[in-house]
């Protein structure tokens, strides 16, 4: 299985708002970087969605060290919040259904691809490559050529 790294982050102006994710793959000394912007979004979704296009970009199952600055993601999987929702027919408790359920199905289905070790980095903290993703992510709000994002519900 090849090792790759990948650091990904998400990014709103406004929450919700226009929003953006950046993502950096490397690999034995290559790198790609990759990154698109959302008209009307969260910034949870941006974070969900790097980690679900940078995931996609693997053309075959790898292994995977996933670095990120966003505690919901890193930790719904880690502490295995998600799994416990998606038993409980995507609820949170009895009263409160979980967020984001589009966008953790297809989460979950990638994370039983590949073998992924989360590892959660402080943003705005001086890590060049964080640095970098959250540079891509505002970029691409900025840049224009938006797209929609379909299931957020406001």
């Amino acid at each position: 299985m090849k090792s790759i790294d990948i650091y990904t982050d998400g990014a709103c102006s406004g929450n919700p708002g226009p929003g953006g994710y950046g993502i950096v793959l490397m690999y034995k000394g290559n790198r790609k970087e990759l990154s698109q912007g959302y008209k009307c979004t969260t910034n949870n979704r941006m974070e969900m969605l790097a980690v679900i296009k940078s995931l996609e970009a693997l053309k075959e199952p790898c292994k995977v060290n996933l670095y990120s600055d966003s505690r919901y993601v890193i930790n719904s999987v880690t502490k295995g919040w998600v799994y416990k929702w998606k038993k409980n027919n995507w609820k949170k408790n009895k009263t409160e259904n979980a967020l984001n359920v589009d966008l953790w199905i297809i989460m979950l289905e990638l994370l039983d691809k590949h073998d992924v070790n989360f590892i959660w980095v402080k943003g705005h903290a001086d890590n060049i490559e964080n640095e970098r993703c959250d540079f891509l992510a505002r970029q691409a709000i900025e840049k224009g050529n938006l797209l929609i994002d379909e299931n957020y519900k406001k």
